[in-house]
């Protein structure tokens, strides 16, 4: 069998097994999305949102990209965002890295990678933001983690500064902000920082006519 064939396969037996234990599963999940959380992570195959979190299909809705970056100019992050928060009213943002991410520890480097090397500035900024922090650690490994952390905060931060945040917190005093770290040492979720509905951001971020 085909590598491709196999997750096929394992598709069928996945179906038929859920129906077996739950007759009405699916049907529940046919006309209705009703997700508590948005989930913004990384690409990297080894951190599956609905596994890592015990999570069901319909109880998160997901967006993934190369170091779980929040992009003001990225149409595709926004549209996931905006139909998150104004049409599904998700309660909960959360942004979620995880420990060795590669994409950090290229942006640590002066090594070109291609295209990717627009998305990497990003998070290279965040690097020279915070860079007399991360520079006094010693160890290679514990740098690339403070980073992998600040960035996520950072991360948080971009989310806070849309308009679409700023809007459902004046209207609803919702969505609530994570930024966690997944380390795959352990398979534990780190919380690195939290901002609840309606915190004071620096007024030059602010909307008055939102």
């Amino acid at each position: 069998m085909k590598s491709y064939e196999k997750l096929l396969a394992a598709n069928k037996e996945w179906a038929e097994n859920v129906v077996k234990n739950d007759p009405d599963f699916f049907n529940r999940l046919l006309n209705v999305q009703t997700p508590e959380f948005l989930w913004i992570g990384c690409s990297d195959s080894r951190v599956p949102p609905n596994e890592i979190t015990q999570t069901h299909p319909g109880e998160i809705f997901i967006h993934r990209n190369i170091a779980n970056m929040v992009v003001h100019t990225d149409l595709n992050m926004l549209s996931v965002l905006e139909y998150a928060v104004n049409v599904l009213k998700v309660k909960h943002v959360v942004v979620c890295g995880h420990y060795g991410c590669g994409g950090v520890k290229a942006a640590m480097t002066r090594h070109s990678v291609g295209i990717i090397n627009k998305w990497l500035r990003n998070i290279k900024d965040v690097y020279r933001f915070h860079r007399d922090e991360i520079d006094t650690i010693a160890d290679e490994e514990a740098r690339t983690n403070k980073l992998i952390e600040l960035n996520v905060q950072e991360q948080v931060m971009n989310l806070a500064k849309t308009s679409i945040i700023q809007k459902a917190w004046k209207d609803r005093q919702a969505p609530q902000l994570h930024g966690w770290v997944y380390d795959l040492h352990d398979g534990i979720i780190n919380p690195v920082f939290e901002m609840e509905a309606g915190a004071h951001l620096d007024p030059l971020y602010e909307f008055d006519n939102l």
